[in-house]
């Protein structure tokens, strides 16, 4: 399939049909070798220009073809927008990153060595809490979840380490985050991201889900759930994405997540102060690439061409996106309609690698 262009400032000609660029190249092993049902990339170069991809059908039934830059539940990149409003409210001096979570939530947060009044803003961001996740207490029925249900699941576990002694990936560091916003701010955390990152980034086709919400708005590929490897396709774009909440509930687009990434690091949304504490980082496992580092809400991931991209990655049922934006101000993403497997997974890795690191030229093959 042959790539097609987006161009952003200035109009560009469409690669040769039959010499597909990297990227196109790329997009189409995921879905010829790797059995992806669709694969979608967006690629921004630093003077704004973008180019939309897309392989295989958007629809397993009726081989629909694919949306260009259609709309995906972007999973885990919530957590990101999550952390720009609390280092919003860090840099409004509503918050503090070094503060307790017992000064915010008194009582809340408590259980098997579980203490709020030991855990900080900053370790929750930072996924240093050692809070369990709550989401290896979820039952398989999809249905509608308040926060503090998802909170009774986390609680009912042993912490995993003192705060500050470890470093894991949990979905309640930002549950919490998110209910902090929401005391802080005395609104919706919806609401407050819409607000203050969605709007102000110019983000044109990201939301956040409303309760009881289940369809994807816009134009969008399906999302499969593949039960095993060789178990076959279930549809599973429509569903509830409550259990996710401020960890990882946004629809959004590639383009959208490229713009809202570039924003971020060229400090549109928070102060640089507040930036530089983000992007101050402590070494990351599972499920990041080797040698990423994570800070508050932001991941850095080397390049093969040196240096490293900032973003965070996303896992949903029916879907996984991976990518994120330069120094310079290129920025990737890729998005894949079934949630794959770990090579998959690196798959997915080098393709923002290889498009981070040789660009495609506009208008050229």
């Amino acid at each position: 399939m042959a790539a097609g262009v987006l161009a952003a400032g200035s109009a560009t000609a469409a690669p040769s049909p039959t010499r597909p660029d990297a990227v196109q190249q790329g997009l189409n092993a995921l879905v010829h070798s790797d059995g992806m049902p669709s694969a979608l990339a967006s690629v921004t170069d630093a003077k704004g220009h973008t180019r939309t991809y897309t392989a295989g059908v958007g629809d397993i039934a009726t081989r629909a073809p694919v949306p260009r830059d259609g709309q995906v539940r972007i999973g885990s990149n919530t957590k990101t927008f999550t952390a720009v409003v609390v280092l919003q409210l860090v840099a409004e001096g509503k918050v503090r990153l070094d503060e307790h979570v017992d000064t915010y939530l008194p009582g809340l947060v408590h259980g098997d060595g579980i203490d709020g009044g030991s855990i900080t803003v900053r370790h929750l961001l930072q996924h240093t809490s050692g809070l369990p996740n709550y989401t290896n207490s979820l039952s398989d029925d999809i249905r509608y979840y308040e926060p503090r249900d998802l909170l009774d699941l986390a609680l009912r576990q042993k912490a995993d380490f003192a705060p500050g002694e470890g470093w894991k990936y949990s979905n309640t560091n930002y549950l919490v985050a998110g209910l902090l916003v929401q005391e802080v701010t005395g609104r919706p955390l919806a609401a407050e991201i819409d607000r203050r990152v969605i709007r102000r980034a110019g983000l044109r086709h990201t939301y956040f889900p409303a309760p009881g919400e289940l369809r994807i708005r816009e134009r969008h590929p399906k999302g499969y759930y593949q039960a095993s490897p060789d178990a076959p396709f279930a549809d599973a774009t429509e569903w509830d994405p409550s259990w996710a909440w401020a960890a990882g509930q946004l629809v959004s687009t590639n383009s959208d997540l490229n713009r809202f990434s570039s924003a971020l690091l060229r400090g549109d949304l928070v102060p640089k102060p507040q930036l530089d504490e983000m992007r101050t980082t402590v070494p990351a496992g599972h499920p990041f690439a080797t040698g990423a580092r994570y800070g508050l809400g932001l991941v850095s991931t080397p390049l093969s061409c040196g240096g490293v991209y900032w973003g965070h990655g996303g896992s949903m049922t029916g879907y996984e996106t991976r990518g994120g934006v330069t120094e310079d101000g290129r920025a990737v993403n890729v998005a894949v309609t079934t949630q794959p497997g770990e090579a998959t997974q690196k798959h997915l890795e080098q393709l923002v690698d290889q498009a981070l690191c040789s660009p495609p030229r506009p208008g050229k093959a």
